[in-house]
């Protein structure tokens, strides 16, 4: 070993050192090969455990039960992004993950559950999540996934500058409502009485949606009717109910609950004969009609990067709240072939996923 490379390993040694008689250093280099002996063994001790006080803790909760195939494709792009982002479980970050099927009660345990394991950012998904995460939170940061109408909530201050300690992705606008109007009058004219759904607990800004669908009662000719639901019995109720009117239809707005009971809501509202639209397209792949809204995964990739951007002393209240960018229409032939409906080439023409 040269001397030059000793004070580097030990600054109590100095090239003097190195250069004294045997006779007078016996001492200092039973010392010295201690020290070699310990840095030989302890050296890759000390480099594990700085690793391991490196590594971050990423709390998320995810609005859908678990193993659900639609939320587990959530985790796969947050996944993929945070390692493009250099962001590995095996190596500098662990990621503990909690499931609600839009239970609100069951989300404010589970919020409870991931800040007792000290994360140093949460990643929630949907809004009675972070309701339930704001009051237990304290100043760890939050990314919130797929959150309506933030600002009006109390969430931020603005979705330019929000402000506090939560950011992240908000969902459609309120113009939206009208839309999955039209797309059910497109696809099923005949309809004249439409009811709107969702679980006014899990989901309390959906009622956002209702003055935009009001508004194209009259050109689009029907009637709007609004049915909240909390309870699984409640939804077979309101299906039902919807089921014995002349010429009904359904509305499923976004929202937790509805969505985490997808393949039950498919086979009742099948079972009446009813059209409906679904706010979240994966509905069609267990048997809706037609489906439309962003695409939540890309929300949860991006989402990734807000992450990125806070593990490395970004301020969420200087990341503005982002919409959607990407939506997809979802359609499915078989059902509504079922329903006696003929979809047109101009409407197959737009979807972006057809189940034949």
């Amino acid at each position: 070993m040269s001397a030059a490379f000793i004070p580097f390993l030990w600054p109590g040694l100095s090239r003097y050192d190195c250069a004294i008689a045997p006779e007078a250093a016996g001492m200092r280099r039973r010392e010295f090969t201690g020290f070699v002996g310990w840095t030989i063994v302890g050296w890759p001790l000390l480099v594990h455990a700085q690793q391991g006080q490196s590594k971050k803790r990423i709390g998320v909760l995810i609005a859908r039960p678990e193993n659900d195939p639609e939320g587990e494709g959530y985790i796969t792009a947050f996944h993929q992004a945070l390692e493009q982002l250099g962001w590995k479980s095996s190596h500098n970050v662990e990621i503990i993950y909690r499931w609600t099927p839009g239970d609100v009660r069951l989300a404010e345990a589970l919020a409870k559950e991931l800040v007792a394991t000290r994360p140093d950012i949460l990643v929630i998904n949907a809004t009675a999540g972070v309701i339930a995460a704001r009051g237990v939170a304290g100043t760890i940061p939050i990314v919130m996934v797929a959150v309506a109408d933030p600002v009006a909530q109390g969430f931020v201050h603005s979705l330019e500058r929000p402000g506090g300690s939560i950011t992240g992705f908000a969902v459609e606008e309120p113009e939206m409502g009208a839309k999955w109007v039209e797309l059910l009058k497109e696809i099923a004219p005949k309809v004249r009485h439409i009811t709107a759904i969702y679980n006014p607990n899990s989901s309390p800004s959906a009622g956002m949606f209702l003055p935009a669908m009001k508004n194209v009662e009259v050109p689009l000719s029907f009637e709007l009717a609004v049915s909240q639901v909390r309870t699984e019995d409640d939804l077979e109720r309101a299906i039902t109910i919807a089921g014995g009117q002349q010429e009904g239809g359904l509305v499923f707005l976004p929202d937790s609950f509805t969505s985490s009971h997808r393949d039950m809501i498919a086979n009742l509202v099948a079972r009446q004969g009813l059209p409906a639209i679904y706010s979240t397209p994966a509905f069609v792949k267990s048997g809706g009609l037609i489906g439309y809204g962003f695409d939540r995964a890309d929300i949860f990739r991006r989402s990734a990067g807000y992450v990125d951007l806070i593990l490395k002393g970004e301020k969420p209240s200087q990341l503005p709240v982002q919409m959607p960018t990407k939506y997809e229409l979802a359609i499915n032939l078989r059902a509504a072939k079922a329903l006696g409906l003929s979809v047109s080439p101009t409407l197959l023409a737009r979807a972006d996923e057809v189940i034949e």
